[in-house]
């Protein structure tokens, strides 16, 4: 179960998340062949991911901001720039495009140390951005609670869509983490989720100055939850195949 979009339109062209979006998957590529080689993979995680026992010994703390630009598959990526793409634009219309940059980044690297002090003996590498796109989801939570998600389930052939509050899918999401990130280590199970708790709450928290500079609750009730500008009407067009009654024989 994931999200595919939200009816929350921008005023603005996100050009930063777009900027973030080509980062990424530029970095993708370039470091695509190293992949294929596990000895020069191997020095490439070394040198430029997140290891929390090397920063902890004093060396590597750049890593906390380079690993979030690596990531280990093409649907490690895919789904990682598929939830930037869906609440990214709305915070970068709230903040402007130089301060959602910086709380981006900000959340991306407090969600590193918050996975480096989780397990700061680990010799696992860390990277992805889903550390800072949970801060943006943070952030989504605060403003924008009510505003609609549309939902997809897949269960092996078939698919099931549905629109949903986001309060409800971004509490669905950190409870996974949470109930996940109590009773799981990266090196056991290949997922970094003190990274995406710390990262979700470091978002909610940068983003409560903004919320208390717009009167707090009173934005809340001034736009009862919902984008402050209304979201378009999506219509489902009917089908034009016609329907084939079976004949019984």
């Amino acid at each position: 179960m994931f999200p595919i979009r939200d009816h929350n339109p921008s005023e603005r062209t996100p050009y930063v998340t777009y900027g973030l979006i080509a980062v990424n998957v530029a970095v993708y590529l370039l470091t695509y062949q190293a992949m294929t080689n596990p000895a020069q993979l191997g020095a490439f995680y070394y040198n430029w991911a997140s290891v929390p026992r090397l920063v902890m010994d004093g060396g590597h703390a750049y890593t906390v901001f380079t690993s979030m630009f690596l990531h280990g598959g093409f649907w490690h990526l895919a789904l990682n720039m598929l939830f930037l793409w869906i609440f990214g634009d709305n915070l970068e219309d709230a903040f402007g495009h130089i301060g959602f940059l910086l709380f981006y980044l900000a959340s991306g690297m407090l969600a590193g140390f918050a996975h480096i002090l989780s397990e700061p003996d680990s010799a696992v590498p860390m990277i992805g951005a889903s550390g800072a796109i949970a801060g943006v989801m943070g952030g989504y939570l605060l403003l924008f609670p009510r505003a609609r998600v549309d939902m997809i389930v897949v269960l092996f052939v078939f698919f099931k869509r549905f629109s949903v509050p986001a309060w409800v899918t971004l509490l669905f999401w950190f409870g996974v983490q949470l109930l996940n990130g109590t009773g799981a280590s990266v090196a056991a199970g290949g997922v970094a989720y003190w990274a995406h708790i710390g990262g979700f709450v470091a978002g909610f928290v940068l983003t409560l100055p903004y919320w208390f500079v717009h009167r707090g609750p009173q934005y809340w009730r001034a736009n009862h939850g919902l984008p402050p500008h209304p979201a378009p009407e999506i219509m489902e067009r009917p089908s034009d195949i016609p329907a084939v009654r079976r004949r019984r024989r």
